[in-house]
């Protein structure tokens, strides 16, 4: 059964989110953990609480997620090997209308909102394209379809050699994966634009003895990507098919007599060749993207029972080199359109649009290329002590660790100097008759971003245990329980990621000294020497944020099969990085930031295993995880909001969203006239009706208050269950979240307008089949109807954020299903292999949602490249 983790909780700061991730003691990114190889896992864990992130400092203030990877064992080696094919397609499509129903709605939106308004398409165009007939003159074109294949295979293949004797240990693996897009491709280029990742992965693990009391590891990894795909990306490839009008051009025609010689793709277009043509921006070029990524680990642990039993150190240095490239090719396509045509024989003429501005040859497109290139050495050392005398056991950990990074590329001569940071830390830990436990942490962290005032900070950090099941008083119920214990921790976590990354050191101030400014003076007003710009003041008094966290456990495992962890848990935090509020007479302009915020966080994790053999051949491992959390702001830098009390972020979620409380549609005019007056720009009957928080006799910004969920879920849940019967095996796994919010994107869903102005080419999004199935309409002025009046351009009375638009994001899915069979060893010996599994498995298999457009995983992103549903059939073999 894939491992699901009790949900994971971060108290929102300004700038860093996301937790720590080290991988074999090595801070590294969300990416690099995803693109891990499951195979290449020994364990993995995540601590949250004060006492468990304590030895990391200032970047374990959102806690840390720890992984650790496979060592090599003493014995004969082992060679292991999967191979996978993967079929994926999107879990749900997007259904919308067909190119008639969008033509009818279009002329609709233009004449509801202005009766003398010109209609875009003839009753002629609409008759024979409805019929069918002229496809070349009448086109109506499913963009998805032509753009999109329904099912793209992909291929992974990883192999691994564990294996060693008494002086030296390894594990050597390494993975090639091929993920291939669903992009359908024009015999007519000479290249491929659709997506094709080829990522290779190399990965050796070696312990060496060097003494009886020395250990040398050392790790080496490597990966690397090559990609080649279409210019603008997948995601930006799906909005586009989505913004591409159905009737006005063909994606590309066949020649005519007076172009039967060219030899480039005749794409179609429209009026002066402005508007949106997917297929053509697809098929227009390609981006090379490479990355690699090399990291080298060299770790000493000296044994030094000699000086004292139990007492060793350790030194560990690590080089990270990443570099990677993207780079453009492209051509201009020629687009053309359809100027006369004869019905008769179903013939048309054709006219090249941009006879001078396109292009055949492929060109190098500097808009579309990047380079990137970063480093970073660690360097940590640890003493460590255990030892037992009679029922008592201590132990000791003092840990020094220091980090450079540096990157290639900067935009700024602060960000090109190299960031550092050093930590002192330690643990102490007593343990008495494995029935009473305490435990003290701290961290001793310096951060270069504050001045010397504020830049150590000291975190220390308590805990306590008690294990009840080892007290004489539990022995009646010892068999029932083989384990019940509580646990408790206190500390304090500081956090030196706030503000922006442009903000390096908020001791020192940033100023031009030559900014352009638009003012002349001088005999001939024509003097212009420039200025000074302050984009920052100096500020000393900007310091570490700190976490207050408070744990509580409840642990038990029993002698049925079932266990449990219960914790409860508290964070507050304080010194939120925020912008002070300065009165405009100040004249201070740029913004002063201050460590002003502070907010609160509680929650509760519950984890319940079973895990029961059933006779010789049945064994039964289940998991089941429940997260709830929630947030409230204490303090925040506002206004006096005075009587407006709602506009206030105090007593707040910190994904809390403000808006307008939609009482329902407009019925007609004469109720637009006898409501409050809406100060949202020009709005109708069948416009949204706001509800008039204050009483004023006007909706406006003072009307906006706290609607829905937060942004992110406050409930994330799990269950799954594992069986195994002989030499069978059959896993699955469900996920879902609850009391979430999202909001539609206004920019893409709304009919008609081009939902990406800034791209130079004129789109007009296509229309939902839940809209075209209800709206609001002069023939049926129904007030609840899904989607307001229609119109071909923004009313901005109905793009305010409000309850109209708010979604539920809560869902339920079956994340995976595995099915395996296992060959018999008596069978693979001969063939001197030893062992053989067979598996057919499936992701993203099932969803159930309130929410119907799409994928609810993807909230308001429902318009980027979808989530994919996969089938994977594949075999492990080991040697």
């Amino acid at each position: 059964m894939p491992p699901f983790y009790p949900g994971y909780y971060i108290l929102w700061s300004f700038r860093k989110k996301d937790p720590l991730i080290l991988i074999d003691g090595i801070e590294l990114s969300a990416n690099d953990l995803a693109r891990l190889n499951p195979d290449d896992i020994a364990s993995f864990s995540i601590m949250k609480d004060a006492m468990a992130t304590a030895l990391y400092g200032a970047r374990g203030a959102n806690g840390v997620i720890l992984v650790t990877t496979k060592e090599g064992k003493e014995g004969k080696m082992n060679f292991d090997l999967r191979f996978e094919n993967s079929f994926s397609s999107p879990t749900q499509r997007l259904e919308t209308a067909d190119p008639v129903t969008f033509m009818r709605m279009h002329n609709e939106a233009v004449k509801t909102r202005d009766p003398n308004g010109q209609t875009l398409y003839t009753d002629e165009q609409i008759t024979f394209t409805e019929m069918g007939l002229h496809r070349d003159i009448y086109p109506a074109t499913n963009w998805e379809e032509a753009m999109f294949k329904r099912m793209a295979i992909n291929n992974r293949l990883n192999l691994s050699f564990t294996g060693g004797g008494s002086v030296a240990r390894y594990y050597v693996a390494g993975s090639v994966t091929r993920d291939r897009g669903n992009l359908k491709v024009d015999n007519k280029n000479d290249f491929n634009s659709n997506i094709d990742l080829y990522k290779y992965s190399i990965r050796s693990n070696v312990n060496i003895n060097l003494t009886k009391t020395t250990e040398m590891s050392t790790r080496f990894v490597a990966n690397f990507d090559d990609y080649t795909g279409p210019i603008d990306g997948g995601s930006a490839m799906y909005r586009k098919v989505m913004q591409a009008n159905p009737v006005r051009f063909k994606p590309f025609y066949e020649p005519d007599s007076s172009f039967a010689y060219a030899k480039h793709t005749l794409f179609g277009n429209f009026e002066t060749g402005n508007y949106l043509n997917p297929y053509a921006e697809a098929m227009r070029g390609y981006r090379d993207y490479s990355r690699s990524n090399m990291l080298t680990t060299v770790e000493l642990k000296q044994n030094l029972d000699a000086i004292a039993k139990g007492l060793m150190a350790r030194a560990l240095v690590n080089f990270d080199r990443r570099s990677e490239y993207s780079i453009s090719r492209a051509y201009v396509p020629f687009y053309y359109r359809v100027s006369s045509f004869d019905l008769a024989n179903d013939s048309y003429k054709l006219v090249r649009l941009n006879p001078t501005t396109g292009r055949e040859t492929l060109d190098y497109d500097a808009n579309n290329t990047s380079r990137t290139v970063a480093n970073s050495f660690y360097f940590e050392g640890a003493t460590q002590y255990n030892n037992n005398f009679g029922k008592n056991s201590i132990s000791g950990l003092l840990v020094f660790t220091a980090r450079q990074f540096k990157q290639g590329a900067p935009s700024s001569i602060q960000l090109s100097l190299p960031t550092r940071n050093l930590s002192f830390s330690g643990r102490f830990s007593y343990d008495f008759d494995t029935r009473y436990l305490a435990e003290f942490a701290y961290g001793y962290n310096a951060s270069e971003r504050f001045a010397q005032n504020n830049r150590w900070g000291f975190f220390p950090s308590f805990g306590a245990g008690w294990v009840i099941s080892n007290e004489p008083f539990f022995e009646p119920l010892s068999d029932v329980f083989r384990m019940l214990k509580l646990r408790g921790s206190y500390g304090i976590a500081g956090n030196e990621a706030i503000g922006s990354a442009s903000e390096r050191f908020f001791y020192l101030s940033e100023v031009n000294l030559n900014a352009p400014h638009n003012v002349n003076w001088g005999v001939n007003m024509n003097e212009n020497p420039g200025g000074i710009d302050v984009s920052r003041y100096a500020n000393d008094q900007v310091g570490w944020e700190r976490s207050y966290k408070t744990n509580l456990a409840l642990e038990f495992n029993m002698r049925n099969g079932f266990s449990s962890i219960i914790e409860i848990y508290k964070e507050r935090r304080k010194n939120i990085l925020q912008d002070r509020i300065m009165p405009a007479t100040a004249g201070i302009l740029p913004a002063v930031k201050a460590n002003v915020g502070e907010a609160e966080g509680r929650g509760i994790d519950i984890e319940l295993n079973y895990d029961k053999t059933i006779g010789k051949d049945l064994k039964l491992t289940g998991r089941g995880t429940f997260t709830y959390t929630t947030s409230k702001v204490i303090k925040w830098e506002e206004p006096d909001y005075g009587n407006n009390y709602w506009l206030s972020r105090i007593g707040t979620n910190l994904g809390q969203t403000w808006g307008l409380v939609a009482e329902r549609l407009f019925i007609d005019s004469a109720e637009v006239k006898n409501s409050p007056r809406q100060e949202f720009g020009a709005y109708s009957g069948g416009d949204i009706k706001y509800k008039d928080i204050n009483g004023d006799g006007k909706i406006d910004n003072l009307d906006f208050v706290p609607i829905g969920h937060p942004v992110t879920p406050e409930i994330i849940y799990g269950f799954g269950l594992s069986v195994s019967y002989k030499r069978f095996d059959f896993n699955f796994f469900f996920q879902g979240l609850a009391r979430e919010s999202f909001w539609l994107n206004q920019d893409n869903v709304t009919p008609f307008i081009d939902g990406d102005g800034g791209d130079g080419r004129v789109g007009q999004n296509a229309v939902l089949q839940a809209i075209a199935s209800d709206y609001w309409s002069e023939s049926n002025r129904n007030s609840y109807a899904f989607w307001p009046r229609l119109a071909n351009y923004n009313i901005d009375n109905n793009r305010q954020t409000s309850t109209w638009f708010m979604q539920n994001g809560s869902f339920l899915r079956l994340k995976s299903v595995d099915v395996g069979y296992s060959f018999p060893s008596s069978m693979l010996k001969r063939f001197k292999v030893s062992d053989f599994r067979i598996y057919f498995s499936g992701s993203n298999l099932l969803h159930w949602s309130a929410f119907k457009l799409w994928d609810p995983e993807m909230a308001g992103s429902g318009f980027d490249y979808p989530l994919q549903r996969v089938f994977n059939v594949g075999f492990n073999i080991g040697l």
